[in-house]
């Protein structure tokens, strides 16, 4: 509840400093708030408490994705100066809408109470609406916007049909009182029916397949760093509060139910894997991308018992390597119509470091060693292995091996291709940003057990 309240005052504070005039001290005075959130959040790691009737509840697993989202957030923000020096006089706007989304992401992870859980959800996607569509002279980013929003907005309905058919089954929206109901007594066959919305609805936010259409488009059109948002932060956070969810109000899972599980996550892993072989700008790539890490992730509702701490391993190894991803693609295609492969020609050969931590960022997606990316989707297979679905690992296996195909698309162009293009000087909120990210990514692959033994 603390570092809610400190989020939420850092994001107003940050538009304090837009009325007197304090622009440039905005971004480095929201990282140095974010930190020490940071260390406020890590010093109640293991404190397992409820605040306001248990509507926001503060345990190691609400702890240890918060400090994760925190840490995406400083990363975020740190670019955020020079992404939008072209836009000033809205610094403020921007970097306090990412500290009021961060807000709603530490409500979706901490929630004890589904009115809780869907308010965190509508302060998160509000934020990434308006960011959508920021770049308002932009064609492009008005459809994203646009698209967004509706797509955004039917996923929430479902949502909230779906908890609406909860309370009626068991007159409670609190998850303690549900639990007793769902353990020890009897209860309507709608309850299940309410499960399922929560589900599509949950699954719409993660883009999986078949609920994955708008995210290409999205992704595409929105500004570069808002796509780094939706794809570093929100797919992690939206994945985080559907594993709770599931963990809460299913705790006893039928062979239906993992059936579902099953199929949507072969469908995302063979889906998203293909079609990212067909794509030539970098952004809508990293959307099937995703869409592929996002079947990995719903795997882990197969074996909650353990999957916790996997689930943060890999949300952890995602997320840094698409910032560092992310640092570079900014970088790269910031005076440019479109973000095609073809930006990348020959960037190796004139700009070395920022190419190295590219090539290494894609390679952890892939899941190749030494890098998180491998752990740690050799964590979750084989922990899919104790759980007798061998088929899925098969198909895991298979969409790993598609993806380098396209990862290694954009390595050639960095290392065989001539650059015709001068590019500007790196700005050093880039460079810091990306060197970090691929660090973080290095050093949690080395070290793995430092983040298993969280929620271990």
């Amino acid at each position: 509840m603390n570092t809610l309240i400190a989020i939420s005052g850092l994001g107003i504070l940050s538009l304090i400093a837009e009325i007197f005039n304090a622009r440039k001290a905005i971004v480095p005075m929201t990282i140095i708030g974010l930190l020490a959130i940071l260390g406020l959040t890590a010093s109640e790691f293991g404190l397992d408490k409820g605040y306001y009737n248990n509507m926001v509840v503060v345990d190691k697993f609400s702890s240890a994705f918060s400090c994760l989202f925190i840490i995406i957030t400083i990363f975020l923000v740190a670019m955020s100066h020079d992404f939008y020096k072209n836009q000033s006089t809205k610094i403020s706007d921007f970097v306090a809408i990412k500290v009021f989304l961060l807000a709603g992401a530490v409500a979706m992870v901490s929630f004890g109470n589904l009115s809780m859980f869907f308010l965190g959800i509508e302060v998160l996607s509000i934020a990434l609406y308006i960011l959508a569509a920021s770049n308002r002279l932009n064609l492009k980013s008005n459809e994203a916007g646009m698209k967004y929003f509706l797509m955004g907005s039917f996923a929430s309905g479902i949502i909230l049909f779906g908890i609406c058919l909860v309370y009626g089954a068991t007159g409670s929206f609190d998850l303690k009182a549900i639990y007793q109901v769902i353990h020890y007594s009897n209860f309507p066959q709608w309850y299940f029916i309410g499960i399922v919305l929560l589900l599509i609805g949950m699954l719409f936010k993660i883009a999986t397949v078949p609920f994955h259409f708008w995210a290409p488009d999205v992704y595409e059109g929105s500004p570069a760093l808002t796509t780094a948002t939706m794809s570093s932060l929100a797919k992690i956070v939206a994945m985080a509060a559907l594993f709770r969810l599931v963990v809460k109000l299913l705790p006893v899972q039928s062979y239906s139910f993992q059936v579902i599980i099953v199929c949507v996550a072969i469908a995302s892993m063979l889906v998203g894997n293909i079609m990212a072989l067909r794509q030539n700008n970098v952004k809508r790539m990293f959307a099937f991308s995703g869409i592929s890490h996002a079947g990995f992730m719903v795997m882990t509702l197969l074996c909650l018992n353990n999957a916790a701490s996997v689930l943060l391993y890999y949300a952890a190894a995602y997320a840094v390597a698409g910032i560092a991803f992310f640092a570079v693609v900014i970088y790269v295609t910031r005076e440019k119509q479109n973000e095609t492969i073809d930006s990348f020609n020959g960037f190796g050969k004139t700009h070395p470091l920022l190419a190295g931590i590219l090539t290494a960022s894609l390679l952890s997606m892939a899941g190749i060693p030494i890098l998180a990316g491998f752990f740690a989707k050799f964590f979750l297979l084989n922990q899919l292995i104790q759980t007798g679905w061998i088929v899925l690992v098969i198909v895991a296996v298979i969409a790993s091996i598609i993806s380098v195909g396209y990862y290694f698309k954009i390595i050639l162009a960095l290392y065989t291709k001539d650059s015709e293009q001068n590019l500007p000087a790196v700005p050093l909120a880039y460079q810091i940003v990306a060197v970090l990210a691929l660090l973080l990514n290095i050093l949690i692959g080395l070290f793995p057990g430092y983040v298993l033994n969280l929620l271990g």
